[in-house]
């Protein structure tokens, strides 16, 4: 087969977030598309049987969509949108005094509403309309209804157990705040702030609105929602993070929020419960670590979480079982043996007594059955291997589990399964593939294959995977090699479909995944060989590595070029500066090469204080891991990549490193996406970017013509 061309991008398709009915004959998942007419990402929603019997059925085709939840009897299906008004809401009869009152002078429309009616931006100065819960009736059809009218929308939703009620989560401005909002958004004003947390990736400047909880009933849409006045969130990441309800089977409302006297200064989250009838809230857990997720029991007073030690960077994620009525003292870890992170964005979900989450394992997300006693047990072994789990959930009667799998050669699809076959060890016969989402671009493009290596460095035995094409024998020798590294760097790599391997390995490349010290897939230990000491384990790892494959045979030596964004990019900056003879170019993205600098003009305040103390407390520790300082040592040319609104790795330390390696006469290209944030950003942009990735290595390939 031919390079697969980057314009290809547009026809890729890429699974996010599912959810099964409750009695487990389908299943809802959002599915990201691109379209190519208008330069962006549309995500759209779907259903599909679990039995296989039919294709995904698309339900929605604009606007987008996130946050599918089926009401208690599965004839129902609700979403969070930023759609246009619903026109239920915009037909019918208006008191017209009302509606004049509304008016300015010259008869425009007010701040607060546009001519149509519509609830007027709060996140921007334009009429785009904010997210709201719609939902479709499916047993009755037709389009979805909206069902919320917040004017700063909806950030989360759940259904109440009877499913006549909603809980959901919007931020209350006071009338001085929405003064406030109007002036920074509508007017262009100053931005005005005395929060600790004055920036977050993605959100950008934040302000001092607080979310609520609200419950809206379904059954009289044309009534207020009611504010629980005392479930409201705050925290460092509240903006991203939000609270997360849940509302169960014995009445209260589950929600997350940090109360602590210096919210901003910490990542400390706790568990509330709260009647939906309003009046206090209850704190469930005790004020020290950082709750997510938290789930109830089936008519249980028991819940669910998974938390972290914010003081304790490397110690991993672990499934918590809290005591509902017993007080925020009845906390119980019930994975502190396994001594494995839940992977993640990964989610407690109740099947009877037991509790499935993803579990981050030797380099492998897998599945794990936690009971409440504290044992632990590695299910669903017919995943394999060879391939990733990206999602998961389990249908209410406990029948049928659903699950995305991501595998190089095969794509990202959504499978299910009977959740008494997760314990089989071989594929069991109601292991179901149900969307082939992908199938065209894999039938007419090459897909990578991947082989798992290992190889030794400090006494550690390590990992990576390699990736080639489906027509390419590693073992045949001098191939050029891409040292892809991967972000956090408490993270961790495994065989998964991605549009930038195959478009790698079409051309012939090999793509090296370093698991280096400091990931989060083997145990505390591993983690912490990284912890407050960027650009030592994983500088002499990753060479190590590259160094097993030339050893082999695989690779040549001379054509090794750098790749990797987030803590990716950074460990470029670390090889460069400390290892300047490993690659022949390298291209960081979005990468952090001064800590004295990044602290305060990025996001991440509190997780440098962690790990690295105060900087005029500590300076020597943010100086060790700081890679400019020995920006003298640089000989590699550098393709240095930015957002220009990047608040986790800020578009300044990109330009630093830009200028320090062409102070010095080496050849080196800034390119900065100006409204880009932490990510790779819209197809335009990912096609932009890998065009420029691919030109770069040519260019600096000494096996080509005209090659440095």
């Amino acid at each position: 087969m031919s390079a697969l061309p980057l314009d290809a991008y547009y026809d890729l398709t890429q699974i996010g977030e599912v959810t099964a009915s409750p009695s487990g004959d389908r299943v809802a998942f959002t599915a990201t598309e691109y379209d190519q007419r208008e330069d962006e990402a549309m995500t759209s929603l779907f259903v599909v049987p679990t039995d296989g019997s039919r294709e995904p059925h698309r339900l929605t085709s604009a606007s987008g969509a996130s946050a599918p939840a089926w009401g208690p009897e599965g004839d129902r299906l609700a979403f969070v949108a930023a759609r246009d008004r619903d026109a239920e809401r915009r037909v019918g009869w208006r008191d017209r005094e009302e509606e004049a009152a509304e008016e300015e002078p010259d008869g425009e429309a007010d701040d607060e509403t546009d001519g149509d009616g519509e609830d007027g931006d709060a996140s921007a100065g334009d009429d785009e309309p904010k997210p709201q819960v719609w939902l479709f009736d499916l047993a009755l059809g037709g389009d979805a209804r909206q069902v919320t009218e917040r004017d700063e929308g909806v950030a989360d939703f759940d259904w109440s157990p009877a499913g006549d009620r909603l809980v959901i989560e919007s931020r209350d401005p006071t009338d001085e705040e929405a003064d406030y909002l109007d002036q920074v958004r509508e007017e262009g004003g100053p931005i005005e702030t005395t929060r600790l947390q004055h920036k977050v990736n993605g959100v950008g400047w934040t302000d001092d609105v607080t979310p609520y909880l609200f419950v809206v009933d379904l059954d009289d849409p044309e009534s207020d929602p009611r504010r629980l006045d005392d479930a409201y969130g705050g925290g460092a990441f509240q903006d991203v993070t939000g609270m997360d309800p849940h509302w169960g089977e014995t009445g209260r409302i589950a929600f997350t929020s940090c109360r602590l006297d210096r919210p901003d200064d910490t990542t400390v989250r706790d568990a509330y419960a709260v009647s939906p009838e309003g009046g206090d809230a209850e704190r469930l857990t005790g004020g020290d670590l950082s709750h997510g997720t938290p789930t109830w029991r089936p008519g249980s007073d028991e819940l669910a979480t998974v938390a972290g030690d914010p003081a304790d960077p490397p110690a991993p994620a672990e499934v918590y079982l809290v005591d509902g009525e017993g007080g925020s003292e009845i906390v119980t870890s019930l994975t502190a043996d396994l001594d494995r992170t839940v992977a993640r964005g990964g989610e407690p979900v109740w099947v009877d007594s037991a509790i499935y989450v993803p579990i981050a394992d030797e380099s492998h997300t897998r599945l794990a059955r936690v009971e409440t006693d504290g044992s632990v047990e590695r299910v669903f072994a017919a995943q394999g291997r060879d391939r990733a789990l990206a999602g998961f959930d389990v249908s209410a009667d406990g029948s049928t589990a659903v699950a995305v799998l991501s595998g190089p050669t095969a794509g990202t699809d959504l499978y299910s399964v009977d959740v008494d076959d997760l314990d089989s060890e071989t594929e069991p016969g109601s292991f179901r593939r149900l969307t082939a989402v992908n199938d065209s671009l894999i039938d007419e493009f090459a897909m990578p294959e991947a082989t798992r290596i290992e190889w030794e460095c400090d006494g550690w035995t390590l990992d990576g995977v390699v990736y080639h094409g489906s027509d390419t024998d590693p073992a045949e020798g001098d191939h050029p090699l891409v040292v892809a590294i991967h972000g956090g760097p408490m993270s961790y790599d495994e065989p998964v479909f991605s549009f930038a391997h195959a478009a790698l390995t079409s051309r012939g490349y090999l793509v090296f995944r370093p698991n280096y010290r400091g990931g989060t897939s083997r145990g505390r230990a591993f983690t912490a060989e990284l912890t407050g000491a960027w650009g030592t384990a994983e500088v002499d790892d990753i060479a190590a590595g590259v160094a097993s494959l030339a050893e082999r045979g695989w690779v040549d030596p001379d054509r090794v070029f750098g790749h990797g964004f987030s803590y990716g990019g950074i460990a470029q900056g670390f090889l460069v500066t400390r290892k300047p003879e490993l690659f022949a170019a390298a291209a960081p993205e979005h990468g952090i090469y001064d800590l004295r600098s990044a602290f305060g003009t990025d996001d991440t305040h509190t997780w440098f204080e962690a790990e690295y103390g105060l900087p005029w407390e500590d300076p020597e520790a943010y100086d060790a891991a700081t890679a400019i300082l020995d920006a003298g040592n640089i000989e590699t040319p550098l393709l240095v990549m930015a957002g220009g609104e990047d608040w986790r790795c800020p578009p300044s330390q990109s330009e630093q490193l830009y200028v320090a390696a062409r102070k010095q006469g080496i050849d080196a290209e800034l390119v900065v996406y100006p409204d880009e944030h932490h990510n790779i950003g819209d197809p335009d942009r990912a096609i932009h970017r890998l065009e420029k990735i691919l030109d770069w290595y040519e260019t600096h390939d000494p096996a080509i013509e005209g090659g440095d």
